[in-house]
């Protein structure tokens, strides 16, 4: 069985690199990303499962992120990562296709639990779409 493709973007780059050593550790595929426009490109390379994508992003936020996302890639599923101020963005975002959002500090026993949801939801939107 394939390793499920995760995707981290946050501009918080010591959070960034930490969560996909511990997310690896697990047993993911981690690619990371520090911006929106690095993360979409990221996405363009080749297929990914899950996408953890922070909110309060400086230039491109994560409901900028998630639009563009969810227009060119809508079979991917997106975790959204919002601190205490972002909660009505967050909700937004589960709005516009969003899979769920969790809370900073993220526990990440919780986000890995999340992750393989996501995944499994992906895997069944494309056996039900005739993707492979």
């Amino acid at each position: 069985m394939a390793e499920d493709r995760v995707l981290l973007i946050d501009d918080e780059a010591q959070f960034v690199a930490t969560t996909a050593k511990r997310l690896r550790r697990r047993g993911f595929s981690v690619l990371e990303a520090n911006s929106g426009p690095e993360g979409l490109r990221h996405l363009e390379k080749g297929p990914v499962d899950v996408v953890v994508l922070d909110v309060g992003m400086p230039g491109m936020d994560g409901i900028q992120v998630l639009r563009a996302l969810k227009m060119r890639f809508p079979q991917v599923q997106v975790l959204m990562l919002t601190g205490h101020g972002d909660m009505e963005v967050a909700i937004s975002g589960m709005a516009m296709g969003a899979f769920d959002y969790l809370m900073k500090p993220v526990d990440l026993e919780v986000l890995a639990g999340k992750i393989r949801e996501a995944c499994s939801r992906r895997k069944k939107a494309g056996e039900g779409s005739g993707m492979v």
